[in-house]
């Protein structure tokens, strides 16, 4: 059973996880040199436009992509994202052997890098799936990843077992032909909502801490068959059935 979470806008840098691990290099890696190297030939003010970004991010990341293959600066990929998902999964805390168990069970994806497992080792940036580029002759990076990962990505997960786990969020879903990928796999989505007055409703900053959790749960139990993510629950939240969570408004 395969896993994927999706990248995180910050970054930081950050050591290696526990002395055992073995730095990796991503797959994609000449695909995502093209497309940083493509970013460090546009100005501060030109990435403020590209990204959406305030002025300090935009030069921030400036420097960053002008210092692209600066080795100095290399994280472990499940170690460089500072998002609600990467907290909630803790990567700091786990042992060299649930390290070791989440590189071959866990997919992260990235506009820039494309896919990556935990130690695969990246420098930090700034990208968005709808930005398109001349070197991606226009197309946005959705529509540039879906071809090259599509294959690939099924390819592995069914060398395992051909079930995958998606906890990334819906826009990730976009850097694949998602209805191929549904086609020949065993897709489980997770949902996770909040009960409130009889009603329930999605609330982002939940699903993002419950995505994180479950994450771990998954990495932690070794959880090889999708039934057994019932025995999951996280702050509130329980199983009521399916891939189904619940939390109750008031219940923590």
């Amino acid at each position: 059973m395969q896993t994927l979470i999706g990248c995180a806008k910050k970054m930081r840098v950050a050591p290696q996880v526990g002395g055992d691990d073995v730095a990796t290099v991503p797959h994609f890696i000449d695909n995502a040199g093209m497309i940083a190297a493509q970013m460090a030939s546009y100005s501060a003010d030109e990435l403020q436009d590209i990204l959406g970004v305030s002025k300090k991010i935009a030069a921030e990341n400036r420097l960053r992509y002008q210092a692209w293959r600066d080795e100095l600066t290399l994280t472990p990929a499940v170690m460089a994202y500072d998002g609600v998902v990467f907290n909630k999964l803790s990567p700091q805390t786990l042992t060299a052997a649930d390290m070791r168990y989440a590189c071959g069970h866990l997919f992260i994806a990235s506009f820039l890098y494309g896919l990556l497992r935990p130690t695969d080792q990246i420098n930090p940036y700034r990208l968005e799936g709808k930005v398109s580029l001349p070197v991606t002759s226009h197309a946005t990076l959705f529509d540039y990843w879906k071809p090259v990962l599509t294959d690939w990505f099924i390819d592995r997960v069914k060398a395992d077992d051909g079930v995958l786990v998606n906890l990334a969020s819906n826009e990730f879903r976009n850097m694949f032909d998602w209805k191929r990928v549904e086609k020949e796999l065993t897709v489980i989505s997770p949902d996770f909502k909040v009960e409130e007055g009889g009603r329930l409703k999605n609330v982002t900053i939940y699903a993002k801490m419950c995505r994180g959790a479950m994450t771990r749960y998954i990495i932690e139990n070794r959880i090889a068959a999708p039934e057994l993510l019932a025995g999951f629950s996280f702050d509130g939240f329980h199983h009521v059935g399916g891939y189904d969570f619940v939390m109750s408004c008031g219940v923590r």
